[in-house]
């Protein structure tokens, strides 16, 4: 007998016990990566849900932006100190101008070019592993502002779109002569930011259905007793083999949903 949980005025109101517990397998293992890389929570979760078609994009858009602001008050509990706003001052004003462009695209594609949109997200996995592959080469010293600038606008592009936004603003911020463990509070500062700045755009317009509240209330516990765990058990890794690990998991996972768009003629 398969269990159901009811949830009213949207379209398809009923939640399968297995398509439940599937989406939290999904949301443990992108809470894991994020623990261990400092991004990559939304592309792993996105990836793995539009893999496996374990619930519509957009409520899995929704739902990870509740869950990456989550993540972030678990990190910042765990790791205590001031909040990093200052390297961003650049940065985070043009990302939420790029978080309002992001939206608008994403309006457009999903009512124009569902697949098209399918391989855009895969592309975008692809490049964030590539991104976490070369950030390892540092420069002597931190880049103009204008560079932060742009790294934050693309960033604040594909969080408008898919609520993760990590390739530019972790290629650059990698690249930076900035103490690994400073990068990451960065990291979290600037998503959180993007994450809350769409949430009420969002809200505001409507599109913040009930189902996704229910996807997101379901999988917070998991997120919270999943980032408590990784900041009390830290793997014994080094961090340039998780690095590679968790670049070879976006990259499989990234080809797999760029081929699985129906925009090829084989």
């Amino acid at each position: 007998m398969a269990f159901h949980v009811q949830c009213p005025r949207t379209r398809s109101p009923l939640i399968p016990l297995e398509t439940a517990l599937l989406f939290l397998g999904c949301v443990a293992a992108a809470t894991f990566v994020q623990n261990l890389t400092g991004f990559a929570l939304g592309l792993v979760l996105l990836g793995l849900v539009e893999l496996l078609h374990v619930v519509p994009l957009a409520e899995a858009v929704n739902a990870t932006m509740v869950l990456a602001l989550a993540n972030a008050a678990a990190f910042f509990r765990g790791h205590g100190g001031t909040l990093p706003w200052r390297p961003l001052r650049h940065a985070l004003p043009a990302s939420l101008v790029g978080v309002v462009i992001g939206l608008g695209l994403l309006a457009w594609l999903s009512a124009n070019a569902q697949q098209f949109l399918r391989l855009l997200l895969g592309c975008v996995v692809v490049l964030s592993a590539v991104a976490l592959l070369l950030h390892s080469r540092q420069l002597a010293r931190p880049s103009p502002p204008a560079g932060f600038a742009a790294a934050g606008l693309l960033s604040g592009v594909l969080g408008g779109l898919f609520a993760t936004s990590g390739p530019p603003i972790v290629f650059h911020l990698y690249r930076q002569p900035f103490d690994p463990m400073f990068v990451r509070r960065c990291l979290t500062l600037m998503f959180s930011a993007n994450n809350a700045f769409r949430l009420v755009l969002v809200a505001v317009a409507g599109h913040f259905s009930m189902r996704s509240l229910l996807l997101s209330g379901m999988a917070l516990p998991v997120v919270y007793v999943v980032t408590r765990w990784c900041l009390r058990h830290p793997l014994r890794v080094s961090e340039r083999a998780l690095r590679t690990i968790t670049a070879l998991l976006l990259v499989a996972t990234g080809v797999s949903l760029a081929a699985s768009a129906k925009l090829w003629p084989w």
